[in-house]
Protein backbone atom coordinates (compact mmCIF):
# COMPACT_ATOMS: atom_id res chain seq x y z
CA UNK A 1 0.00 0.00 0.00
CA UNK A 2 1.17 3.77 -0.93
CA UNK A 3 1.76 6.09 1.13
CA UNK A 4 -1.27 8.29 -0.61
CA UNK A 5 -3.41 5.51 -0.04
CA UNK A 6 -2.75 5.16 3.70
CA UNK A 7 -3.53 8.22 3.76
CA UNK A 8 -6.52 7.99 1.52
CA UNK A 9 -7.77 5.20 3.30
CA UNK A 10 -6.35 6.16 6.82
CA UNK A 11 -10.15 5.78 8.57
CA UNK A 12 -10.72 2.81 7.46
CA UNK A 13 -7.33 1.77 8.31
CA UNK A 14 -7.89 2.76 12.01
CA UNK A 15 -10.88 0.57 12.39
CA UNK A 16 -9.94 -2.62 13.95
CA UNK A 17 -12.61 -4.59 12.24
CA UNK A 18 -10.45 -3.42 9.17
CA UNK A 19 -7.23 -2.25 9.62
CA UNK A 20 -4.57 -2.33 6.49
CA UNK A 21 -4.71 -6.18 5.82
CA UNK A 22 -9.20 -5.52 5.40
CA UNK A 23 -8.31 -2.64 3.30
CA UNK A 24 -6.05 -4.50 1.11
CA UNK A 25 -8.88 -6.94 0.47
CA UNK A 26 -10.61 -4.15 -0.19
CA UNK A 27 -8.02 -2.58 -2.86
CA UNK A 28 -8.13 -6.22 -4.09
CA UNK A 29 -11.66 -6.92 -4.70
CA UNK A 30 -13.99 -6.69 -7.90
CA UNK A 31 -17.14 -5.23 -7.60
CA UNK A 32 -20.18 -6.16 -9.93
CA UNK A 33 -23.32 -3.39 -9.55
CA UNK A 34 -26.22 -4.03 -11.36
CA UNK A 35 -28.26 -0.96 -12.52
CA UNK A 36 -26.48 2.85 -12.43
CA UNK A 37 -29.61 3.92 -10.86
CA UNK A 38 -31.23 5.40 -7.39
CA UNK A 39 -29.73 2.61 -5.74
CA UNK A 40 -26.59 2.18 -7.65
CA UNK A 41 -25.30 5.39 -7.54
CA UNK A 42 -24.73 5.55 -3.77
CA UNK A 43 -23.34 2.12 -3.79
CA UNK A 44 -21.21 2.78 -6.62
CA UNK A 45 -19.82 6.61 -5.19
CA UNK A 46 -19.23 4.66 -1.94
CA UNK A 47 -17.71 1.40 -2.90
CA UNK A 48 -15.39 3.52 -4.95
CA UNK A 49 -14.36 6.45 -2.32
CA UNK A 50 -13.60 3.10 -0.14
CA UNK A 51 -11.03 1.96 -2.42
CA UNK A 52 -12.37 -1.49 -4.36
CA UNK A 53 -10.07 -2.03 -6.53
CA UNK A 54 -12.45 -2.71 -9.72
CA UNK A 55 -15.72 -2.07 -10.26
CA UNK A 56 -17.93 -2.62 -12.89
CA UNK A 57 -21.30 -1.21 -13.56
CA UNK A 58 -24.08 -2.25 -15.62
CA UNK A 59 -26.87 -0.81 -16.91
CA UNK A 60 -28.65 -0.03 -20.65
CA UNK A 61 -30.31 3.08 -19.83
CA UNK A 62 -29.13 6.86 -20.37
CA UNK A 63 -29.80 9.56 -18.00
CA UNK A 64 -32.80 11.56 -17.83
CA UNK A 65 -33.87 14.41 -16.24
CA UNK A 66 -36.68 12.99 -13.97
CA UNK A 67 -33.96 10.60 -12.93
CA UNK A 68 -31.85 13.59 -11.13
CA UNK A 69 -34.47 13.83 -8.43
CA UNK A 70 -32.78 10.50 -6.52
CA UNK A 71 -30.05 9.43 -8.65
CA UNK A 72 -27.18 11.25 -6.90
CA UNK A 73 -24.26 9.88 -9.38
CA UNK A 74 -25.92 11.99 -12.14
CA UNK A 75 -26.10 15.69 -12.96
CA UNK A 76 -27.53 17.83 -15.51
CA UNK A 77 -25.20 18.35 -17.66
CA UNK A 78 -24.78 14.57 -17.70
CA UNK A 79 -28.55 14.44 -19.19
CA UNK A 80 -28.78 12.50 -22.26
CA UNK A 81 -25.23 10.16 -21.45
CA UNK A 82 -25.11 6.52 -20.71
CA UNK A 83 -26.33 6.13 -16.78
CA UNK A 84 -23.02 4.12 -16.75
CA UNK A 85 -20.77 6.65 -18.31
CA UNK A 86 -22.04 9.58 -16.07
CA UNK A 87 -21.32 7.32 -12.67
CA UNK A 88 -18.21 6.54 -13.91
CA UNK A 89 -17.20 10.37 -14.28
CA UNK A 90 -18.69 10.51 -10.77
CA UNK A 91 -16.63 7.96 -9.42
CA UNK A 92 -13.52 9.05 -11.33
CA UNK A 93 -13.54 12.35 -9.75
CA UNK A 94 -13.64 10.90 -6.10
CA UNK A 95 -11.25 8.21 -6.21
CA UNK A 96 -9.40 8.22 -9.71
CA UNK A 97 -7.25 4.99 -8.33
CA UNK A 98 -10.14 2.94 -8.86
CA UNK A 99 -10.80 0.79 -12.01
CA UNK A 100 -14.19 1.37 -13.63
CA UNK A 101 -15.68 -1.04 -16.46
CA UNK A 102 -18.66 0.47 -17.82
CA UNK A 103 -20.68 -1.71 -19.22
CA UNK A 104 -23.86 -0.37 -21.39
CA UNK A 105 -26.16 -3.56 -22.04
CA UNK A 106 -29.00 -5.33 -19.95
CA UNK A 107 -28.18 -7.62 -17.78
CA UNK A 108 -29.54 -10.78 -19.36
CA UNK A 109 -28.64 -14.32 -18.53
CA UNK A 110 -26.08 -14.23 -21.05
CA UNK A 111 -24.41 -11.42 -19.98
CA UNK A 112 -24.48 -12.05 -16.53
CA UNK A 113 -22.82 -15.40 -17.04
CA UNK A 114 -19.64 -13.30 -18.34
CA UNK A 115 -19.61 -10.92 -15.69
CA UNK A 116 -20.25 -13.00 -12.28
CA UNK A 117 -17.67 -15.17 -12.13
CA UNK A 118 -15.20 -12.78 -12.00
CA UNK A 119 -16.88 -10.71 -9.39
CA UNK A 120 -15.99 -10.92 -5.78
CA UNK A 121 -19.19 -9.16 -4.84
CA UNK A 122 -22.28 -8.38 -6.51
CA UNK A 123 -24.99 -5.94 -6.21
CA UNK A 124 -28.23 -6.03 -7.14
CA UNK A 125 -29.32 -2.08 -8.09
CA UNK A 126 -31.94 -3.20 -10.56
CA UNK A 127 -35.61 -2.11 -10.46
CA UNK A 128 -36.98 -4.96 -12.10
CA UNK A 129 -38.42 -8.52 -11.14
CA UNK A 130 -36.62 -10.37 -13.72
CA UNK A 131 -32.88 -8.76 -13.36
CA UNK A 132 -33.35 -9.59 -9.57
CA UNK A 133 -34.28 -13.31 -10.67
CA UNK A 134 -32.19 -13.39 -13.00
CA UNK A 135 -28.87 -11.92 -10.90
CA UNK A 136 -29.79 -14.22 -8.29
CA UNK A 137 -29.49 -17.68 -10.14
CA UNK A 138 -26.35 -16.27 -11.45
CA UNK A 139 -24.87 -15.95 -7.99
CA UNK A 140 -26.15 -19.10 -6.60
CA UNK A 141 -24.66 -20.54 -10.44
CA UNK A 142 -20.78 -19.44 -9.26
CA UNK A 143 -21.19 -18.89 -5.60
CA UNK A 144 -20.61 -15.35 -5.59
CA UNK A 145 -22.07 -13.72 -2.61
CA UNK A 146 -25.14 -11.39 -3.56
CA UNK A 147 -26.46 -8.00 -2.08
CA UNK A 148 -30.02 -7.14 -3.09
CA UNK A 149 -31.91 -3.91 -2.17
CA UNK A 150 -35.34 -2.63 -3.55
CA UNK A 151 -36.96 1.04 -2.57
CA UNK A 152 -40.70 1.84 -3.80
CA UNK A 153 -42.67 4.75 -2.69
CA UNK A 154 -42.08 4.85 1.20
CA UNK A 155 -40.46 1.39 1.31
CA UNK A 156 -36.82 -0.28 1.17
CA UNK A 157 -35.70 -3.58 1.72
CA UNK A 158 -32.21 -5.55 1.27
CA UNK A 159 -30.89 -8.44 1.86
CA UNK A 160 -27.81 -11.07 0.99
CA UNK A 161 -28.02 -13.93 -0.36
CA UNK A 162 -24.47 -16.20 0.28
CA UNK A 163 -25.34 -19.81 -0.44
CA UNK A 164 -21.53 -20.84 0.30
CA UNK A 165 -23.51 -20.95 3.48
CA UNK A 166 -25.67 -24.09 3.49
CA UNK A 167 -28.41 -22.45 5.19
CA UNK A 168 -28.61 -19.15 4.08
CA UNK A 169 -31.81 -18.78 1.25
CA UNK A 170 -31.19 -17.28 -2.10
CA UNK A 171 -33.70 -14.39 -3.78
CA UNK A 172 -36.03 -17.12 -5.21
CA UNK A 173 -36.44 -19.09 -1.88
CA UNK A 174 -38.12 -15.38 -0.45
CA UNK A 175 -39.23 -14.22 -4.04
CA UNK A 176 -40.29 -17.33 -5.94
CA UNK A 177 -39.33 -16.22 -9.78
CA UNK A 178 -42.36 -18.03 -10.57
CA UNK A 179 -44.99 -15.71 -8.86
CA UNK A 180 -47.13 -13.74 -10.62
CA UNK A 181 -45.83 -10.55 -9.63
CA UNK A 182 -46.63 -6.96 -10.65
CA UNK A 183 -44.56 -4.61 -11.41
CA UNK A 184 -43.88 -1.64 -9.63
CA UNK A 185 -42.10 1.07 -11.12
CA UNK A 186 -40.67 4.43 -9.62
CA UNK A 187 -42.06 6.26 -13.07
CA UNK A 188 -45.53 5.43 -12.29
CA UNK A 189 -45.20 4.57 -8.52
CA UNK A 190 -42.83 7.55 -7.13
CA UNK A 191 -40.20 7.16 -4.85
CA UNK A 192 -38.87 9.48 -2.02
CA UNK A 193 -35.87 10.07 -2.74
CA UNK A 194 -33.22 9.78 0.33
CA UNK A 195 -34.73 6.42 0.53
CA UNK A 196 -32.79 5.01 -2.42
CA UNK A 197 -29.68 6.81 -0.80
CA UNK A 198 -30.47 5.08 2.74
CA UNK A 199 -30.42 1.46 1.10
CA UNK A 200 -27.60 1.89 -1.45
CA UNK A 201 -25.46 2.87 1.10
CA UNK A 202 -26.67 0.11 3.07
CA UNK A 203 -25.45 -1.96 0.19
CA UNK A 204 -22.43 -0.65 0.06
CA UNK A 205 -21.92 -1.12 3.71
CA UNK A 206 -22.78 -4.76 3.35
CA UNK A 207 -20.88 -5.41 0.16
CA UNK A 208 -17.70 -4.18 2.29
CA UNK A 209 -18.29 -6.22 4.89
CA UNK A 210 -18.26 -9.36 2.86
CA UNK A 211 -15.29 -8.22 1.07
CA UNK A 212 -13.53 -7.78 4.54
CA UNK A 213 -14.83 -10.71 6.47
CA UNK A 214 -16.30 -7.99 9.11
CA UNK A 215 -19.48 -9.39 11.44
CA UNK A 216 -22.46 -11.14 10.27
CA UNK A 217 -24.23 -9.93 7.16
CA UNK A 218 -28.01 -9.77 5.96
CA UNK A 219 -27.62 -13.65 4.77
CA UNK A 220 -30.85 -14.94 6.09
CA UNK A 221 -32.33 -11.93 7.17
CA UNK A 222 -34.39 -9.05 5.08
CA UNK A 223 -33.91 -5.80 6.51
CA UNK A 224 -37.02 -3.34 5.67
CA UNK A 225 -37.41 0.37 6.38
CA UNK A 226 -40.52 2.31 6.16
CA UNK A 227 -39.11 5.77 5.29
CA UNK A 228 -42.84 7.17 6.94
CA UNK A 229 -42.14 6.40 10.41
CA UNK A 230 -38.29 5.63 10.00
CA UNK A 231 -38.76 2.43 11.52
CA UNK A 232 -36.95 -0.50 10.43
CA UNK A 233 -37.96 -4.75 10.85
CA UNK A 234 -36.50 -7.64 10.14
CA UNK A 235 -37.91 -10.87 8.85
CA UNK A 236 -35.64 -14.25 9.17
CA UNK A 237 -35.29 -16.51 6.45
CA UNK A 238 -35.26 -19.73 5.63
CA UNK A 239 -33.94 -21.78 2.68
CA UNK A 240 -36.58 -23.09 0.80
CA UNK A 241 -35.65 -27.01 0.77
CA UNK A 242 -37.12 -27.44 -2.84
CA UNK A 243 -36.17 -23.64 -4.15
CA UNK A 244 -36.10 -24.18 -8.04
CA UNK A 245 -32.65 -22.03 -7.96
CA UNK A 246 -30.89 -22.99 -5.16
CA UNK A 247 -31.71 -26.85 -4.33
CA UNK A 248 -29.20 -29.13 -3.90
CA UNK A 249 -26.24 -26.31 -3.80
CA UNK A 250 -23.92 -27.31 -1.37
CA UNK A 251 -22.49 -23.79 -0.67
Amino acid sequence: MTDDQLLRYSRHILLDEVGIEGQERVLAAHALIIGAGGLGSPAALYLASAGVGRITLVDDDVVDLTNLQRQIAHTTERVGLPKVQSAAQAMAAINPDVQVAAVQARADAAALEGLVPAATVVLDCSDNYATRQAVNAACVRHGVPLVAGAVIRFDGQITVVDTRDTHSPCYACIFAPEADFEEVRCSTMGVFAPLVGVVGAVQAAEALKLIIGVGPSLAGRLLMLDGRSMEWSTMRLQRVPHCSVCAGMSG
